[in-house]
């Protein structure tokens, strides 16, 4: 018996919706066999296990922590000045690490020292020391022991570091293995001129002290993605760094600038994310949360960004959010073109104690912009402005119930700390650490 089947309107839109799934899910996978299938189920269990259904108590310990950091402090100024003096840590997080003389023979502290939705992130504690001593990467099948895409692709924790200052220009996208730190204390080391770094169906990695700038798209082909699996790759987007599908991811003190697509993107249900101390400038699209309108799979997207400063040259997306929920706490917005903090298909965003400085374009000067939706929808997303310092102008609209409120619980501290946030995020970006002092 022949059946025939012809092409309906409606079978051309199922044809469309499951082309679209597919690339979403296999995205830069050209032979999505039964490996990636299997790290993709286990990084759907691992996104489940990793959202937090109370994220106000995540929320309330890190504003805790933020309020004995700051206790004394009310300086509204940004200081421009280079800081020489004693060690000055001026937030929770470096406070947990950065005086200690001996935080070089003692690197995997700082696993200890991660707030907000990452919170749980350890990275590569607990196992070795790698030591990249080669900038080079030449060969994507193989890569040359002593590389960084050598030490990456490793079954067991790793906690990587730097043997001397470098720039290391990737040829392709460089894909790292769950378990991982990435360590560039102590040393000046660029990640740049090619591709970025690609964390896909991932957990437990931190990255820190990097200089993360003009990444570039790759062409794909055969690359290894770990010790005992290589295939075939699409082209990457050019992303500076690229979460997709992965949990308990730290990004701390990291300089970025001017990559071929975003600087930071989470995407496919990533979560349990903090994002912290890090300098942005130079780029259009900052960051995205959430890939697709489509893509529900992004309502466990948890993510803190934490004591960040969005600098000079930034257009939009800081970030720019679908369906997750983001806490935006502590960071300095100095300049931004469009908007600062945008979104569509409700997400829930809470920002707290941040500093707003609008632009001089009177067209600007909102911090935020809902996408694809008209006010009757988006006057029901929750977003909400706490304690935040508008300056210039900048103004945050509101949304959602106007008597709703996040559980409150005994760490809640009623205060407004946005004009201490240039003191919080004074030492954002990659710290100048020498081994055997305060860094």
């Amino acid at each position: 018996m022949i059946i025939k089947m012809g092409f309906t309107k409606h079978n051309v839109f199922l044809f469309f919706v499951l082309v679209v799934l597919v690339v979403s899910i296999e995205a830069h996978i050209r032979e999505f066999d039964e490996v990636w299938r299997q790290r993709a189920q286990q990084a759907k269990v691992a996104a489940r296990q990793a959202y937090n259904p109370n994220p106000k108590i995540v929320t309330n310990h890190l504003n805790s922590q933020v309020h004995r950091a700051v206790q004394g402090s009310n300086s509204r100024r940004r200081d421009l000045h280079k800081y020489t003096g004693k060690c000055m840590a001026t937030n929770p997080i470096d406070q947990c690490w950065r005086c200690d003389p001996n935080w070089s023979r003692n690197r995997m502290k700082l696993a200890d020292c991660v707030l907000g939705f990452g919170r749980k992130t350890t990275g590569g504690k607990g196992g070795k020391i790698y030591v990249v001593k080669d900038n080079s990467d030449s060969d994507m099948v193989n890569p040359k022991p002593g590389t960084l895409r050598h030490a990456v692709i490793q079954q067991e924790p790793l906690w990587i570091i730097f043997a001397k200052n470098m720039v290391i220009r990737l040829n392709e996208e460089l894909i790292v293995t769950s378990n991982k730190t990435i360590d560039a204390r102590g040393r000046h080391v660029h990640i740049a001129h090619g591709g970025g770094l690609m964390l896909q169906f991932v957990h437990n990695v931190i990255i820190s002290n990097l200089h993360i700038h003009d990444t570039k798209a790759g062409g794909g082909g055969l690359i290894r993605d770990s010790v005992t699996h290589y295939g075939y790759r699409s082209q990457s987007d050019g992303d500076g760094i690229s979460i997709f599908g992965s949990t308990n991811i730290w990004i701390d003190h990291i300089s970025m600038s001017n990559c071929q697509d975003g600087l930071i993107d989470a995407v496919e249900g990533s979560t349990a994310i903090t994002i912290s101390n890090c300098h942005f400038t130079k780029h259009n699209d900052v960051m995205l949360f959430g890939a697709s309108d489509s893509s529900s799979k992004d309502a466990v997207m948890q993510i803190t960004l934490a004591f960040n400063h969005f600098g000079k040259g930034l257009i939009q997306r800081m970030p720019r959010v679908r369906w997750g929920f983001v806490h935006v706490v502590n960071n300095d917005y100095t300049h931004w073109q469009m908007y600062a903090i945008g979104g569509s298909m409700h997400p829930t965003i809470l920002s707290q104690g941040n500093r707003f400085i609008a632009p001089p374009n009177n067209n600007a000067k909102e911090v935020t912009k809902r996408d694809y939706a008209p006010e009757s929808v988006w006057k029901n997303w929750v977003w909400k402005s706490q304690g935040d310092l508008m300056m210039n102008g900048a103004f945050f609209v509101e949304s959602g119930n106007p008597n709703h409120a996040f559980l409150k619980g005994p760490d809640m501290i009623n205060s407004k700390p946005g004009s201490v946030v240039g003191s919080l995020t004074r030492f954002s970006g990659p710290l100048k650490c020498i081994e055997g002092k305060p860094c």
